[in-house]
């Protein structure tokens, strides 16, 4: 078997990567570890930057989002006693679009499905060979069988646990990582969002924040041990705890139901440079992840799919290999970026096991400036939008 660019992980990213090459002619082969009732399954993200949105569009994928997608101008932050609207369009002139990962995931499956592309689900196994030659190939295991899919590039869209990011030898490649000693109980329920925009709210309890999926369905999120397990918290026990943590008008409009699907998420920092080696590169969740706080798991992936594309598409296009050359230096700069603000995002709003007295001192003097100055509602504003690729 022979393609062009193989691409490993059939998430978001690989997806998004494989539609955007076949609307330029590119041809692909996509390799997934799990079945497609798996991948669809997974509750992830639902905040899409503006520049994921334009990538979905430019792939062919746009239709859904832009009929049943939310459009956000704003968002509240609710701390320190006050509620703060962060006004995005006044701010930045640009808007975040609330729809569900699953929803991208499952249009990216049907463009897939239409153009025909080859899709192999169940492969275990997947193994780079030989990515610092021209002749790179990848093998893995399906039905019983060892395949072999020779190419002439690797995307390692495979996630933090995929084999791609281990391929790079060890003494080349440097991985920096920062794990945060709480986690975030998530559930999801069939219920009326208790506000028409996201609420960030921090509280001596810890933080809280108030989502959705759309009119009908909602995702709230609370501050937890690592310890804890979705067992020990039965949803009258989280629901009791999110209004805690609400400013006492948003806690009096939540609406509560059965959960439809509870999880914990620990919370990390990671990056690995380079994003590429030889004829590998890597994107998303295989070369760097971002703590949730600033809705910047997704759309980090999609910004790293940004930069290949451009670069693969001038490759085989136009015989110009300057983009892949600078693919790692160019994704990694907005990596960092976006490092730093999910960072700070996390710190604005988190308590802390070993926290002082003078740290929620100067947590609250942070959200009173961002309260008081437009410049610093204007830094968040930009950060949270998305930087420009």
């Amino acid at each position: 078997m022979r393609t062009q660019v193989a691409i490993i992980g059939g998430g978001p990213a690989g997806l998004l990567l494989s539609q955007l090459l076949h609307t330029n002619g590119i041809d692909t082969v996509l390799l997934e570890r799990r079945t497609r009732e798996h991948v669809l399954s997974r509750i992830r993200a639902g905040v899409l930057e503006s520049g994921t949105v334009a990538l979905m569009q430019q792939a062919g994928v746009g239709e859904r989002v832009n009929d049943e997608g939310q459009v956000h101008e704003g968002a509240v932050i609710a701390a320190a006693g006050r509620m703060q609207r962060i006004d995005f369009s006044k701010l930045t002139g640009r808007h975040v679009t609330i729809y569900g990962q699953t929803e991208v995931t499952r249009d990216l499956y049907e463009a897939r499905d239409a153009a025909e592309a080859v899709t192999l689900h169940e492969c275990a196994g997947v193994k780079p060979h030989d990515i610092d030659t021209d002749a790179p190939y990848v093998t893995f295991l399906q039905g019983g069988k060892v395949h072999r899919l020779d190419c002439e590039f690797i995307a390692g869209c495979d996630g933090f646990h995929g084999p791609c990011r281990q391929a790079i030898p060890e003494a080349r490649r440097t991985e920096y990582e920062k794990t945060y000693p709480f986690g975030w109980l998530g559930v999801l329920s069939e219920t009326p969002p208790v506000a028409s925009e996201l609420i960030y709210a921090g509280s001596e309890r810890g933080f809280a924040l108030c989502s959705m999926r759309n009119e009908t369905l909602s995702r709230y999120y609370v501050q937890c041990a690592l310890s804890d397990s979705p067992e020990d918290w039965d949803d009258d026990m989280f629901w009791d705890e999110l209004r805690r943590r609400l400013p006492e008008e948003v806690a009096a409009n939540l609406e509560t139901g059965p959960s439809v699907e509870k999880s914990i998420a620990p919370l990390r920092s990671f990056v690995c440079e380079p994003m590429r080696w030889g004829r590998l590169f890597l994107c998303g969740d295989a070369a760097h992840i971002v703590p949730p706080t600033g809705a910047k798991g997704l759309n980090t992936a999609a910004s790293d799919v940004h930069y290949l594309f451009q670069a693969l598409k001038a490759h085989f296009q136009n015989k110009n290999d300057a983009l892949l050359d600078s693919y790692s230096t160019d994704a990694l700069a907005r990596i960092w970026k976006t490092e730093r603000f999910s960072w700070w995002m996390t710190n604005l709003l988190h308590r802390y096991p070993e926290q002082t007295p003078f740290d929620i001192a100067l947590q609250n003097a942070e959200l009173d400036y961002i309260a008081q100055s437009t410049a610093a509602q204007q830094a968040l504003a930009e950060n949270y939008v998305g930087l420009p690729y």
